[in-house]
């Protein structure tokens, strides 16, 4: 059986293709003519000798085969960025401080750090991991590089919006009665105060006129996740970082109001970051990226042919 050799350069279109939503977004970023772009995926077809995509009215979808080639390609342009990286940048030092918010604490530093490390391991990384409020406060005061965050309103000079990502009312693993039977107001599990989700809880529930009362106030998410799961009451975050012995709750169920998407922002210090933290920002975007749910609006959306 002959060997098939992919070609790099047509596995980053592809790739960016998928993360943007557009290939003629991703001809834009990448340099090339729309038509460069059809070539390169006719070629990525043609080699894998299976069909990569299929018609999804104006866009296009991913066949099984495709999503399959999907993550290979984000693997294989990881390693390739990291060899080319580490060759280039084999003498990178200093420091950068970066900040993330508490649901990627577990689901995206371990990856980030791991891949800068081996890459850069004379560079020294000061994380930081807060709410949001507190991280674009220490963006804005300078005392913070980078960070990961949702928006919480703060208008800050220098972001990226990177998607928007559903928030879901998170209950307990094993089921147990919660609810408002009989009128009982809604118990639940929050963040003290200021936190953006904490407001999004009460002020959802108060639109829809249901009764609510704190059950449970925890300055970490661990006290958060501890309290739902011993059957609390109810919070809302993400689907990301959550641990075993929570779960979603599927939307309409117990009579609970829908919730609205929070934007996900990659907030900058300076309108240009120097190579230590530009380094670190990418690493962590296209981590980020991978970590998303599925239902993420920039994962949802049909690539445009381009």
């Amino acid at each position: 059986m002959r060997r098939v050799t992919f070609d790099l350069d047509v596995l980053r279109t592809f790739v960016t293709g998928m993360e943007l939503g557009s290939f003629a977004r991703a001809a834009d970023r990448l340099g090339r003519s729309t038509s460069a772009v059809s070539a390169q995926l006719k070629k990525l077809e043609e080699q894998a000798a299976t069909p990569i995509f299929r018609k999804a009215g104006r866009g296009l979808a991913l066949t099984e085969a495709g999503e399959t080639m999907l993550g290979y390609a984000r693997r294989l342009m990881e390693l390739n960025d990291e060899a080319a990286s580490a060759i280039r940048d084999v003498e990178l030092e200093g420091w950068v401080r970066l900040g993330l918010q508490e649901d990627f604490g577990e689901a995206v530093l371990p990856e980030v750090l791991g891949r800068f490390a081996r890459t850069h391991p004379k560079v020294r990384i000061e994380a930081r991991i807060a709410r949001s409020h507190e991280l674009t406060e220490r963006i804005m005061a300078g005392s913070l590089d980078i960070a990961l965050a949702w928006n919480d309103g703060a208008v800050l000079p220098y972001s990226r919006h990177v998607a928007d990502v559903q928030t879901r009312w998170i209950g307990p693993a094993k089921p147990i009665e919660i609810g408002s039977r009989g009128g009982e107001a809604l118990p639940l599990v929050v963040f003290e105060a200021p936190c953006l989700l904490r407001t999004v809880a009460t002020e959802t529930l108060d639109r829809a006129g249901l009764a609510w009362r704190m059950a449970f106030s925890s300055p970490s998410l661990g006290g958060i996740w501890a309290a739902v799961a011993a059957g609390l009451g109810l919070t809302i975050r993400t689907d990301i970082g959550l641990p075993a012995n929570v779960r979603p709750i599927a939307p309409g169920s117990l009579g609970l109001p829908a919730l609205p998407k929070l934007a996900l922002q990659l907030y900058r210090k300076d309108a240009e970051l120097d190579p230590v933290a530009r380094r670190l920002a990418d690493i962590l975007l296209q981590a980020a990226l991978e970590a998303l749910p599925e239902d993420a609006e920039m994962k949802e959306k049909l690539p445009e042919v381009a």
